[in-house]
């Protein structure tokens, strides 16, 4: 358990930081965690401790269903097992963590050629903050040979944009970094062709949730008629929405506000909101595994994809 819980101590600080990487880690945990079980445990006694892990991890970030749905997958499957050995239920933990750890690897590839063949020669393309999906498209249509010029803002207050900027430049791709209230200001003044955000999460409706100053940047882009794409897997996809829940919002410590601001007043309110919904008129589409599409078919593709995702 120390060590799941270490895990989950390192995502809630930051520590592995963006939406794959977060289920990645989680997963492995949750699988290496069952995996160490005894095999003595009564069934009862092996369940409350797989739900007690769980629930460690999902409270780590709310915003995060690729995790939550790494970790669905595993307790359907040990659930859905047709045995009651403990033995055989761990076996099928690892094999469940495995074939889901792989699905992540092969739809990010997936979506970073669909993504990298959608942009063409001599385009200036923009982001923000930090998606290794996001950053792999733009990597890969340069190593296609396609001459692109990028802008990303710096993210604040965790400046994840400066990741962005960072991998960028190091592939050799011209790089532009503005603060996150240029926005606007350069989407207007620049000629850029398109902009391509990550996702967190995507609704049943087809809203989806990332980074804050997302919808600013979204909205920018139909001011200035700029096609804006999501990239991301279907795997993000929260499955609660379906029932009429609303994906929650995480709020981060005032601390990354403040920590840089010596002698903030006393009794200062900070508000300090991770992420924000972008609504589906303002995506032109999606980018995910099983191709390119509006967000409003998001449900149909994500039930005739990952059926046991909606059970």
């Amino acid at each position: 358990m120390e060590q799941l819980k270490a895990v989950a101590e390192d995502i809630i600080s930051l520590k592995i930081q963006g939406a794959t990487a977060v289920a990645v880690e989680g997963i492995k945990a949750f699988a290496g965690y069952i995996d160490r079980l005894p095999s003595t445990l009564s069934l009862n006694d092996f369940s409350d401790k797989i739900n007690t892990a769980q629930t460690i991890l999902l409270d780590t970030r709310p915003t995060e269903p690729a995790m939550r749905n790494g970790l669905k997958k595993i307790v359907f499957d040990i659930e859905h097992l047709d045995s009651e050995e403990v033995d055989m239920k761990k076996v099928k933990a690892v094999e469940a963590s495995n074939y889901y750890l792989d699905l992540l690897k092969t739809t990010k590839n997936k979506i970073i050629e669909t993504g990298a063949h959608l942009i063409q020669e001599d385009y200036t393309v923009m982001t923000h903050c930090h998606s290794s999906i996001t950053s792999a498209i733009f990597v890969r249509a340069h190593e296609l040979g396609k001459n692109i010029n990028a802008i990303c803002t710096e993210t604040r207050p965790r400046y994840q944009g400066r990741k962005t900027a960072r991998e960028l430049v190091e592939a050799g791709i011209p790089t532009t970094q503005v603060v996150d209230s240029a926005m606007r200001w350069i989407a207007k003044r620049e000629s850029i062709d398109m902009i391509v955000i990550g996702l967190d999460a995507v609704t049943s409706q087809g809203t989806i949730l990332n980074k804050i100053g997302s919808r600013l940047l979204a909205l920018a882009a139909r001011e200035s008629d700029i096609p804006l794409y999501v990239a991301g897997p279907l795997l993000k996809f929260d499955s609660d929405t379906v029932f009429g829940s609303r994906t929650i919002v995480e709020m981060r410590d005032d601390d990354e506000l403040l920590r840089d601001w010596e002698n903030a007043p006393k009794g200062l309110k900070v508000l300090n909101p991770a992420f924000e919904s972008v609504s589906r008129d303002l995506i032109d589409a999606l980018i995910t595994e099983e191709g390119v599409f509006p967000p409003s078919v998001v449900f149909e593709m994500v039930r005739s994809t990952y059926p046991w995702m909606i059970s």
